[in-house]
C-alpha cells in the first residue's frame, strides 16, 4: 500500500490515498480503516469500534477543513462514504473504510452540489488527480492535535 498513514487510533489508521478520488484543490480525500483485524462492512463493528470511527470521521473531517482552509482551500462540507463494491469486480471480499471526500464550490473534477462518480479505477479518470501534498498533511496532522484538545474530542467523552 503507498496511501500515507498520518493518524491512529487503537483499531483504525486515517490515511491519504495516492490516488484520490477527489484532487486536492476540488477538496481532497482522505479514507480511515482497520488497522489489523477484519470487517466486511459497519455492520461488523462493535459498539466501541463504531463510536471511534464516528469520532475519527468527525475529529479527521474537521481537521481537514480547518487545515486546507490555512492552505488557501475552503472546504464547504465534507462528504462521508462507505463502498467496498469494487472488491465484487476484483474477485475479493468487501472490506470496510470510510472515505472522507472533502468538497468545494469551485470543483472541477467532481463538481460541488451533484452526486461524486466513481468510475472504475481503470478507466484513468483518476490519473492527473493531485493527493494532499506533504505540507496539506502537516497542516491537517497539526489541526488533529489541537483539536483532540478540545472537550468535544476528548477520548473520555466518547466511552
Amino acid at each position: 500500500m503507498n496511501d500515507i498513514i498520518i493518524y491512529e487510533t487503537e483499531t483504525f489508521i486515517v490515511c491519504v490515498p495516492k490516488v484520490p478520488h477527489i484532487p486536492r484543490e476540488d477538496g481532497g480525500h482522505i479514507w480511515i480503516r482497520s488497522k489489523e483485524k477484519y470487517f466486511a462492512s459497519r455492520l461488523d463493528l462493535s459498539p466501541k469500534e463504531a463510536i471511534e470511527v464516528m469520532r475519527l470521521t468527525m475529529l479527521v473531517s474537521e481537521a481537514v477543513i480547518k487545515g486546507m482552509k490555512n492552505r488557501g482551500i475552503h472546504i464547504e462540507r465534507m462528504n462521508y462514504q462507505e463502498n467496498g463494491n469494487w472488491a465484487y469486480v476484483e474477485g475479493t471480499k468487501p472490506v470496510f473504510h470510510i472515505h472522507l471526500y472533502g468538497r468545494t464550490r469551485n470543483a472541477k473534477t467532481q463538481p460541488f452540489g451533484q452526486a461524486l462518480m466513481f468510475p472504475y479505477k481503470d478507466t484513468g479518470f483518476y490519473d492527473t488527480f493531485e493527493p494532499f501534498n506533504d505540507e496539506d498533511i502537516e497542516e491537517i496532522k497539526k489541526q488533529i492535535e489541537v483539536l483532540e484538545k478540545n472537550e468535544k474530542y476528548s477520548i473520555i467523552n466518547w466511552e
